[in-house]
């Protein structure tokens, strides 16, 4: 991988989210304290100016104030067929909704995968762009997410606040 990586931090009301782009499209979406192992990129310049990024940091901004529901950019995320083919089952995933892994893995063709597509969703380097934080355990119970359970609770909270009825 030797793309030309750019990257910005913005403020959220979750906190400081680290945004890095390709010349494609947008390529992860960093918590402060992420392992360097979950998402892997390599070297990257500071570049708030990036169209990708300030297109990034402006829907973010959207969402956040309770005014996008979905997100528009180019996404250019690493991964093998499998975690690729979650993170895209993953978009469909209604704003303030939420789905089982064995849903999720169902969607995907096969129920009995849903261990899989939870390690897959747990590689997911586009949180919240590509919304893994709507994926619950079987009970409803919130699961591992990588910017932790709370932020994820509060992302879930935050969703069904904005819903708009009969849509979710």
């Amino acid at each position: 991988m030797n793309d030309q990586l750019a990257s910005t931090t913005i403020e959220t009301p979750i906190g400081l989210l680290t945004l890095v782009a390709s010349n494609v499209g947008l390529r992860a979406v960093l918590w402060p304290d992420d392992d360097p192992a979950r998402v892997r990129l390599g070297e990257r310049s500071e570049d708030a100016a990036h169209p990708v990024l300030a297109a990034a940091a402006a829907q973010l901004g959207e969402y956040f104030r309770g005014e996008r529901t979905e997100f528009d950019l180019p996404l250019d995320p690493v991964g093998t067929d499998f975690q690729r083919a979650a993170w895209d089952a993953l978009r469909q995933i209604p704003f303030g909704t939420t789905i089982s892994y064995g849903e999720q893995a169902a969607q995907m063709g096969d129920r009995r995968k849903a261990r899989a597509v939870g390690a897959a969703n747990g590689r997911n380097p586009l949180s919240i762009v590509v919304p893994c934080h709507r994926v619950v355990g079987a009970t409803g119970s919130l699961t591992g997410f990588a910017g932790g359970v709370d932020t994820k609770a509060w992302l879930l909270t935050h969703e069904q606040r904005y819903a708009v009825p009969g849509t979710a």
